[in-house]
């Protein structure tokens, strides 16, 4: 997770409306999102049978870990 620098922007009474952040800091947050909601994905497919999954020990055992 990158570290971020936010600046707050508020209202005369102190009401945060609001966030600006630097470009590259936004798009990492944006592609962070990305990956957790098609993490989410493919773990709801799974859990509904619509994908095959592998043994972990399967795996270890084809690449000799």
């Amino acid at each position: 997770m990158p570290e971020l620098h936010p600046q707050l922007l508020t209202a005369p009474d102190g009401k945060r409306l609001s966030v600006v952040l630097p470009i590259a800091e936004y798009e990492a947050l944006i592609e962070r999102l990305e990956d957790l909601e098609d993490a989410c994905e493919a773990l709801a497919q799974i859990e509904r049978g619509g994908e095959e999954t592998i043994p972990w020990e399967a795996v270890k055992a084809e690449h000799s870990l």
